[in-house]
């Protein structure tokens, strides 16, 4: 084989290699896990799904706990607030409970991100950094429902065009405890004021 013709083989080669494999640029890093609040914040920020549980009021399980999945922000991309907002309508069968009891629990993990994927771990194991939030859910007006409009419809633009006869409304998911799995050694909590005065990077070197 040629120099040439071996060089372009080389080129050719490394092209492939850059074409799947992650770009460092676009590696996630997270904060040290001994950054307990810094953590859970910057899962927070870095996902834009939610699984909320709530107390069910529709048969056959009336009682029971109901998970479902929804759309969240906490804010602008680069800009966290900490606060999860959500678009909801009360046709919605999770809702419809809500209107019963606001208590719910919403989960959000870095499997939805690259995170994970990148490093090898699987969505179950504690490396795969999630968080559980206790709380309630709570409608909004004003100046913060105009907030949470921005903060969403940056992040999930097809909102925008959703029906309009399904009455949506601007809600915030009121945050009384923090539940944190990153690492071995089992699950961390963070109190609401740790939570919301830790200040998340999107990168940690």
């Amino acid at each position: 084989m040629s120099v040439v013709l071996r060089a372009a083989c080389v080129f050719l080669l490394g092209l492939l290699w850059a074409s799947l494999s992650p770009s460092s640029s676009s590696r996630v890093w997270i904060p040290p896990h001994d950054q307990v609040a810094r953590v859970a914040r910057f899962i927070a920020h870095q996902c834009d799904w939610a699984s909320m549980a709530t107390i069910s009021t529709h048969k056959p399980v009336v009682g029971q706990p109901f998970s479902n999945v929804f759309s969240v922000s906490d804010g602008l991309h680069g800009s966290s607030t900490g606060v999860p907002y959500m678009y909801l309508t009360r046709m919605e069968i999770s809702v419809q409970d809500l209107e019963a009891n606001p208590e719910a629990s919403l989960s959000m993990s870095l499997a939805q991100t690259d995170y994970c994927r990148q490093q090898g771990f699987d969505p179950q194991s504690p490396l795969c950094a999630h968080i559980i939030l206790s709380g309630s859910v709570l409608e909004l007006n004003g100046t913060e429902a105009e907030f949470a409009k921005k903060a969403l419809f940056s992040r999930h633009p097809e909102m925008i065009d959703w029906p309009s006869d399904h009455n949506w409304f601007f809600a915030k998911f009121n945050i009384t405890q923090v539940w944190v799995l990153d690492y071995f050694g089992g699950v961390k909590t963070v109190t609401p004021e740790e939570y919301f005065q830790a200040a998340p990077n999107r990168k940690h070197h």
